[in-house]
């Protein structure tokens, strides 16, 4: 799994299988965020199986899709404020690409 650190609080990372919770939870992540719209692949893990997996491992859950450039900044208040209620984020979506737009929106809004 490849993980691509912004800053002290959020890492992103394409997407993720359930497996790969236990690793995320053992770095010391406190929050999971997928924002990838379910069956925009077919061979992509459900959220529901990512987020009950993150659940038993003690995370915080968060499902924000987004599909565009637009919507990744209508997203930016939601993923500021994961951000700030917990210590370490841990954000995936097909390729980690839409993740970083709406952490960049995010800032910018700081």
């Amino acid at each position: 799994m490849h993980m691509n650190h912004l800053d002290d609080k959020v890492t992103v990372s394409p997407q993720i299988t359930v497996e790969d919770v236990a690793t995320i939870a053992a770095e010391g992540f406190t929050a999971l965020m997928c924002n990838r719209p379910d069956g925009e692949d077919p061979t992509q893990t459900p959220w529901a199986e990512i987020e009950a997996a993150g659940k038993e491992a003690g995370l915080a859950t968060y499902y924000l899709p987004v599909q565009s450039r637009p919507e990744a900044e209508g997203a930016a208040e939601a993923f500021a404020q994961a951000v700030d209620e917990n210590d370490r984020l841990f954000a995936y979506c097909r390729s980690g690409t839409r993740c970083q737009l709406i952490y960049q929106a995010a800032k910018a809004r700081a």
